[in-house]
């Protein structure tokens, strides 16, 4: 029996000691999924709280049947998409531009982008929160466009629009960034 498997068994009797076993394992990793979807260490702090407690809640639904981690990862997402339409500071933000026109983004290829992935997860942050959470969604999370916009209760095409524009931001981002890395070396 795995690790895994014996923590499920032992948090179903009810015992703490493997509720907490299973938080600690699992805790830092959904902490930085919650964060890349909320604005503060304080929300995705709440949102990881709530999130297992939806795990503790529905453990018993769990079948064994793939990842603990990827059925915990599920849960968190849908915790922090929860989390965004219920609190208002977000609501605000979390507005999707109804589109219908396509944008393709491609990288030029004489460009070479260099990037750390912290620095990354920082500028994906800065984006509006509607093009962060499908961005996440999307290239992160690895859920489908028609996923998406079940999830989020949108059409296929207006989140297909929104990662575009994200991705589109995202590249201007990178490559002024690069520019003026390249500008304060030849100085």
């Amino acid at each position: 029996m795995s690790l895994h498997q014996q923590l499920v068994k032992e948090c179903l009797k009810g015992k703490p000691a493997a509720q907490k076993a299973l938080y600690d394992l699992f805790a830092p990793n959904m902490l930085g999924l919650c964060y890349r979807y909320t604005k503060s260490m304080e929300d995705a702090q709440d949102v990881l709280q709530e999130g297992f407690v939806r795990v503790f809640r529905f453990l018993h639904q769990y079948r064994e049947e793939g990842d603990l981690g990827a059925w915990i990862r599920r849960i968190m997402v849908n915790s922090a998409l929860s989390f965004l339409k219920k609190h208002r500071n977000y609501q605000q933000e979390l507005v999707f531009i109804e589109d219908k026109q396509e944008l393709h983004v491609v990288a030029p290829d004489d460009v070479q982008l260099k990037l750390q992935a912290a620095d990354l997860a920082k500028l994906i942050r800065q984006l509006p929160i509607g093009y962060q959470t499908i961005f996440n969604l999307h290239a992160v999370e690895g859920y489908t466009h028609p996923e998406i916009g079940k999830m989020l209760g949108i059409e296929e095409g207006t989140s297909r629009s929104q990662y575009a524009r994200a991705r589109k931001l995202l590249m201007q981002w990178i490559q002024q960034s690069d520019n003026e890395n390249r500008r304060s070396y030849a100085q």
